[in-house]
């Protein structure tokens, strides 16, 4: 938000004058009193008291999502359009952005840009909000004048990675969170319902069926020691976390992730659509084809896909095709890989890709559709056989209750 500075200057008369202007530092009211003629003597900061407190939670305040992103590039792009100048949409969407915090990134870069620097440089100096696909492509649209096309094609682009992340995800948390609730329920029986039937069997005594008695030990099992279970469950999961976003496990883990029946499938054209609908944008836009692959590799979200392209980038780098080293390598199907030559023998690369990306989207929906209706009766199966049989096993004595009360 704007400060309120007070100002003493002289104008053209020698006469001094004094007042106020509202501004983001003391530096742009410098520079608008000498657009006005005058010479600044003395500026004051005026102190504004805070009618509410900034309330931030951890892990949640500073946080730009890529739905934001995309919704500025589109508002963004339009005002350019309708003949806005930079520094003016670049303030009225700092105004009007919902997100505090990319609000206050609009407003740094609107303070760059009135500083002088490029659009693009301001955006570089953000790359938690902006990452180099974003920067390159805006850089193009500077280079070339279509500022607000290139602006355009990142919002359609960051939509449509959204929405696939949108699709994998409501394709991954429904098992995950079924899965939960089944080792909820059955962790709670195991400590609060069987001990009160053991204690119940153990006053009528005789032997219990083999199950029954299983379920008890494991029951007295993880009351004892439920503790080191939780402890160390959490600890197992913490160094489960570090090792896949290290360099050494991240490769391996993608890899496993991509053999992984049913899922595996998913993933793999999850990344194919997002290498081709980035590759695309890229090229589309004019960059160059090694800074293009540079930046596929670094968004990939595949560690994978990521070294096929660096492969990729070494050879484009000793006057080979993108076509032939893309081949070497599993994770690119022959019919992408034949695709990307023809644009490459057409000089429509960026159609080509265009198209292979939109088939993977709508395979990776129909891919969703086809687990939900497959993944739902078989959870609801393997719940009902969970707490099923642990029902089963401790009315089990039941059966013979007459012959323990004998």
């Amino acid at each position: 938000m704007a400060t309120t500075y007070a100002y003493k200057v002289r104008d053209q008369r020698g006469k001094v004058v004094e007042g106020q202007l509202e501004a983001d530092d003391a530096e742009l009211v410098v520079g608008k009193l000498r657009e006005m003629g005058y010479t600044p003597i003395k500026i004051e900061k005026r102190g504004n008291k805070k009618l509410t407190a900034d309330i931030s939670l951890p892990g949640l305040s500073g946080r730009v999502k890529t739905k934001d992103v995309a919704v500025f590039s589109r508002q963004f792009a339009t005002m350019i359009n309708s003949g806005l100048t930079l520094i003016r949409a670049l303030r009225i969407l700092s105004e009007q952005t919902e997100n505090p915090a990319l609000a206050k990134v609009i407003g740094e870069i609107r303070l760059d840009v009135e500083r002088g620097s490029s659009l693009s440089g301001s955006l570089q100096k953000h790359p938690k909000v902006f990452n180099r696909l974003y920067v390159a492509m805006v850089r193009s649209g500077e280079v070339g004048g279509v500022l607000d096309a290139v602006l355009m094609r990142l919002a359609d682009t960051l939509e449509k990675q959204v929405e696939l992340r949108r699709k994998v995800r409501s394709a991954m948390s429904y098992p995950i969170v079924v899965l939960v609730v089944c080792l909820t329920i059955a962790s709670a029986m195991l400590l609060f319902i069987v001990p009160q039937f053991k204690t119940i069997y153990a006053d009528l005594g005789g032997e219990l069926p083999m199950p029954t008695q299983v379920l008890i030990s494991i029951s007295d099992v993880l009351k004892r020691f439920f503790i080191f279970v939780a402890v160390g469950g959490a600890i197992l999961g913490w160094l489960f976390y570090r090792w896949v976003k290290s360099p050494h496990g991240r490769p391996k883990w993608d890899a496993f992730t991509l053999k992984v029946p049913v899922f595996g499938g998913l993933l793999r054209k999850t990344a194919l659509a997002r290498f081709s609908r980035t590759l695309a944008a890229l090229t589309r836009s004019g960059v160059g084809i090694l800074e293009s692959l540079e930046i596929v590799a670094l968004t990939a979200g595949n560690e994978v896909v990521a070294r096929a392209v660096r492969d990729t980038q070494q050879a484009v780098k000793r006057g080979d095709t993108l076509a032939r080293p893309l081949e070497q390598h599993d994770v690119f199907p022959p019919m992408v890989v034949q695709m990307i030559a023809v644009g490459e023998e057409t000089g429509a690369l960026d159609e080509m890709l265009d198209k292979i990306a939109d088939f993977y989207d709508s395979e990776v929906s129909a891919t969703v559709d086809a687990l939900t209706s497959l993944i739902e009766p078989i959870l609801i199966v393997t719940m009902g056989v969970l707490v099923g049989g642990m029902i089963i096993s401790l009315y089990l004595p039941m059966f013979n209750i007459i012959n323990l009360i004998k």
